[in-house]
């Protein structure tokens, strides 16, 4: 049985965005499941604190209009480097540090009416990066037809 078959989601896959509760988004004509944002820094500041970073997550979510439902960090011994999420309802946030090098990944991603794109000035306030760079990638498009 594909995923297809098992209808997850409980609507016709030629179903408009607007007629579903799957949170899909349609902008400028374009049907999707969500943003992902790809966030790199580098040369960053405070990556080996959990308490900084959890505090910092939360601030994402409340800007982008995000609901909260659980955050885990864990943080490793021997670097210091932490890796954890923030499960939303809207989908997530990851990170990933490498404190030795000055360098954090997090993953920002969301569907429905939620503003993903208000995490980077946040993060860029909250790690003070000599850089940052952002993908943005629009997550569920069907191909054409």
């Amino acid at each position: 049985m594909t995923v297809n078959e098992l209808n997850l989601n409980k609507t016709k896959p030629d179903a408009p965005a607007d007629s579903t509760v799957d949170h899909f988004i349609v902008k400028d004509g374009v049907e999707y499941s969500g943003t992902h944002l790809l966030i790199d820094l580098w040369g960053a500041c405070r990556l080996d604190d959990a308490q900084y970073i959890e505090k910092t997550l939360i601030q994402c979510i409340e800007a982008c209009h995000a609901s909260l439902l659980h955050i885990h960090l864990h943080q490793f011994s021997d670097s210091g480097g932490i890796s954890g999420v923030a499960i939303l309802a809207e989908s997530h946030i990851s990170v990933h540090t490498w404190p030795e090098r000055n360098y954090a990944a997090f993953d920002v991603f969301m569907c429905g009416v939620a503003k993903p794109l208000n995490a980077v000035d946040i993060l860029k306030k909250a790690f003070t990066p000599q850089r940052l760079n952002v993908k943005e990638i629009l997550r569920g498009q069907q191909e054409e037809q």
